[in-house]
């Protein structure tokens, strides 16, 4: 029998792909089209404490080997996600994790506190703490990148709930490692790496920036290497499990991220091409698994020591 669950934080996930969040909206969007049987856990859009109109259009470029996202965090605010997303959920199969992002610490764990109160349906699996997003001026990657930050938001988050914590990673750092140890400091039940990597296009005729706020988030295949070298040297430096992530557009990808040390992985530029690529994810680990013979997750990691 094979069993590829991952559990984090004393619950557990029986798929170990998820759908990274900005990717698949609230779920609300995708269930009426597909089975999200296939799926193990849905990352939600993030949830701020106020209402973001995100940054000004156009907000995302191609490149050669994926795009270029400056969305900045556009969300309907918490109000709102409490009073008509969270109660959709129940009708998903998987599990649903929040995306949660803010300015400051203590922003995020009012966030959480808020989410806290007003779920008392279960209907949220855990949370993911997003201290890496490139595309706006406070909080994100400005926080992220600091370890004694990143420690003290999870502390704050970690007081405010009972549920998994996962701290979302940033790669625009000098040691990843450093950061994810100080996120297990902090009390984080996982952390998930990476999130994108900072990236500018210029159009070279009209002689500026395509993106209005310049920089963006690099996505897709161009940083796959990048997200299996980060999952690699964090899943060698921490104890908690780790969520592989970047660039996964098929099957082999995914496994590359699980062989790497991941204990499970997200799925997330791939699904603007096929918003179908995540089960069929899932089902290719698992034949992979059955062909090395593979009984678990942990099979994978002792693969590479």
């Amino acid at each position: 029998m094979i069993d590829l669950g991952c559990r984090i934080g004393g619950k557990s996930l029986s798929n170990p792909v998820g759908v990274a969040s900005g990717t698949y909206g609230y779920g609300s969007e995708y269930e009426e089209h597909l089975d999200l049987t296939g799926i193990g856990a849905l990352y939600t859009k993030a949830v701020t404490i106020r209402p973001r109109s995100g940054n000004p259009t156009p907000r995302i470029v191609e490149t050669p080997a994926g795009l270029i996202n400056s969305i900045g965090l556009a969300n309907v605010g918490l109000d709102q996600f409490i009073s008509e997303k969270l109660p959709r959920f129940e009708a998903l199969p998987c599990a649903v994790i929040a995306n949660v992002a803010a300015d400051f610490p203590e922003e995020y764990a009012e966030v959480v506190a808020g989410l806290e109160t007003a779920d008392t349906r279960e209907l949220l699996w855990g949370y993911e703490i997003n201290v890496s997003c490139p595309n706006v001026k406070a909080g994100g990657v400005s926080l992220g990148t600091v370890p004694a930050q990143v420690e003290r938001t999870t502390q704050l988050v970690r007081a405010a709930t009972n549920r998994p914590v996962v701290v979302k990673l940033t790669p625009n750092v000098t040691s990843i490692a450093e950061i994810a140890r100080a996120a297990e400091a902090g009390g984080a039940d996982a952390v998930s790496c990476i999130n994108t990597v900072i990236g500018m296009a210029i159009d070279i005729r009209e002689k500026k920036t395509v993106l209005p706020a310049g920089t963006g988030g690099l996505s897709g295949p161009a940083i796959l290497p990048i997200g299996v070298a980060a999952t690699y040297r964090v899943a060698r430096a921490v104890h908690i499990p780790v969520i592989g992530m970047g660039g996964i557009m098929s099957a082999g990808d995914a496994i590359q991220y699980l062989l790497a040390g991941a204990s499970a992985i997200q799925v997330g530029t791939a699904n603007f091409v096929d918003p179908w690529v995540a089960p069929g994810v899932g089902d290719g680990i698992r034949e992979y698994a059955e062909n090395a013979g593979f009984k678990t997750i942990a099979d994978f990691h002792a693969a590479i020591p």
